[in-house]
């Protein structure tokens, strides 16, 4: 179940951090892997080094809250490689602060990166999907924080329990064309997103960044450890490569047993 040969893979947010990790994993398995980025040029520069490394990728520019954008940018993976089997809506940002304190147009922001985006790009894929039933899978990057809140993280919060939901109905109305979806849910994973959110926590609660580490990202772990980017990438892979709908509208938690179903 490992191969991925003959497929074609849409990630977003693969310039860096998660999504880099599962192109790259994905390529080596032998897809075409489509890098879509909001930074163009990060994206070519990811692209050049699987196509470097014995790959096939392409770098494409992507701003997931444009429906114009995704569908521009789809249309042309599908031009370059002939077709779309992965869809991996990864792309995603952080903004914290305490509810009362929340600007609206943050929240908005939020919600169209996240949920939005994972929208628009389901949508632009299942033109390709469903014709002729050809059929593929959609995973998106939710987080533990689809099943659980943190203080800081309305937006967040709400955005990746509303993945949940999206990638059920998708499971639902799917099958009939052969399609399924997933929602991969990962704990803290020492990512640029995550990194950034250390001092920002430290300063918001009171406490030192240490403190934010062990008591805050770490400490309903078994184990005191980060989840890693690896980690994601290889679920990613699993669930691409699963061969039946007998694994269909599921959340897969990666969290060190943060969170248990």
């Amino acid at each position: 179940m490992n191969s991925l040969n003959g497929k074609v893979a849409l990630v977003t947010g693969a310039a860096s951090g998660l999504g880099k990790a599962i192109a790259e994993l994905y390529a080596q398995h032998g897809a075409s892997v489509a890098i879509a980025d909001i930074n163009q040029q990060a994206a070519d520069s990811v692209a050049a080094q699987i196509n470097a490394a014995g790959g096939k990728a392409l770098g494409v520019a992507m701003d997931v809250t444009s429906e114009v954008a995704v569908n521009e940018g789809t249309d042309k993976v599908v031009a370059a490689f002939g077709a779309l089997d992965i869809l991996v809506s990864n792309a995603g940002v952080q903004i914290i602060n305490p509810i009362d304190q929340f600007a609206f147009a943050d929240w908005k922001k939020m919600l169209a990166i996240h949920l939005d985006g994972g929208f628009l790009t389901t949508k632009a894929a299942l033109k390709h999907m469903y014709p002729g039933n050809r059929g593929g899978v959609v995973i998106y990057m939710g987080s533990v924080h689809s099943h659980e809140a943190s203080k800081l993280k309305s937006a967040y919060v709400a955005a990746k329990h509303g993945l949940l939901g999206l990638a059920r109905t998708l499971a639902k109305e799917g099958a009939a064309h052969n399609v399924r979806s997933h929602v991969i849910c990962p704990g803290f994973v020492r990512t640029p997103l995550v990194e950034k959110q250390i001092p920002e926590q430290a300063k918001e609660l009171g406490i030192s960044e240490d403190e934010v580490i062990r008591n805050v990202m770490l400490k309903d772990t078994v184990d005191a450890t980060f989840t890693t980017v690896e980690d994601i990438a290889q679920t990613a892979l699993y669930l691409a490569t699963f061969p039946s709908a007998a694994l269909t509208g599921q959340s897969i938690v990666v969290s060190h047993g943060w969170f248990m179903q």
